[in-house]
């Protein structure tokens, strides 16, 4: 269920794979995703469970309605009960308020600055590598007292650049904005690396180097993958700064 969670000075990053939820084929098992084609009832049912082995309240969680763009969100709590927003960042000061990110090939990327008290969770994918929605996010995390060289950053599991194969002229389009993102399949195919690209994208805003992300989702069968596959679920990243507990209880909604 959580293939990764880790703890830095008071800051929690957690990452899931799609098992040990209740959702039939094809989102089996562990859909987060709220926009997929999935049984409503059964993506609730799927928070809820990784929140309680986070030891989270699935009420103090924020989604986002991500479009692949580079609009960030500031919250201080869950949504409501109206729509969602169209964001593909979220920041927030608020401790105990848990940002979820969702992805599937997409670059989930999670920040924090836990001495400032500010954390955010942006949707990196192609479009968005461009658009420039981690910098932004940064951008966000800044204003609100974030200091670059003291946040910490993950990313979870994505497509790899031996593996997003894309036409010679995409992969120029995202090399021309971000050159680091050029690479080439096993094939020797033209192809993008986009965590490759977050990653040189993090060093020149100063933010220190996230650890190396193991995991291809297209490579890996506990993954979902939109490219493998199409129709199917979402994974979930998850970042929030310890403090005082729950935050709002208002449920949270949306999601891509």
């Amino acid at each position: 269920m959580i293939t990764g969670h880790d703890g830095v000075s008071g800051a929690h990053f957690a990452f899931t794979d799609r098992w040990g939820g209740v959702s039939a084929a094809p989102y089996d098992e562990l859909n987060l995703g709220g926009a997929v084609g999935d049984d409503p009832g059964a993506v609730r049912a799927n928070r809820a469970r990784v929140a309680e082995a986070l030891g989270l309240d699935p009420s103090a969680v924020v989604w986002m309605n991500q479009v692949h763009g580079r609009d960030v969100a500031v919250v201080d709590g869950p949504w409501g009960t109206g729509e969602v927003p169209c964001a593909d960042a979220v920041v927030t000061t608020r401790r105990g308020l848990a940002l979820a990110v969702l992805t599937a090939d997409c670059v989930p990327v999670l920040l924090a600055d836990p001495a400032a008290g500010v954390a955010a969770a942006a949707h990196a994918g192609r479009p968005g590598l461009v658009a420039g929605v981690v910098p932004a996010a940064v951008e966000a995390m800044v204003r609100l007292g974030a200091d670059p060289a003291r946040t910490v950053a993950r990313i979870g599991p994505a497509v790899c650049g031996r593996c997003y194969e894309v036409p010679e002229e995409m992969r120029a389009e995202v090399a021309a904005v971000v050159p680091e993102a050029h690479a080439t399949t096993r094939r020797g195919t033209p192809a993008v690396d986009v965590a490759a690209g977050v990653r040189a994208q993090l060093a020149r805003l100063g933010i220190p180097a996230p650890p190396p992300q193991p995991v291809c989702t297209l490579e890996s069968a506990d993954h979902y993958s939109y490219r493998r596959e199409r129709t199917t679920g979402r994974l979930a990243g998850y970042v929030w700064l310890a403090g005082d507990g729950a935050a709002g209880a208002a449920e949270a909604g949306g999601g891509a």
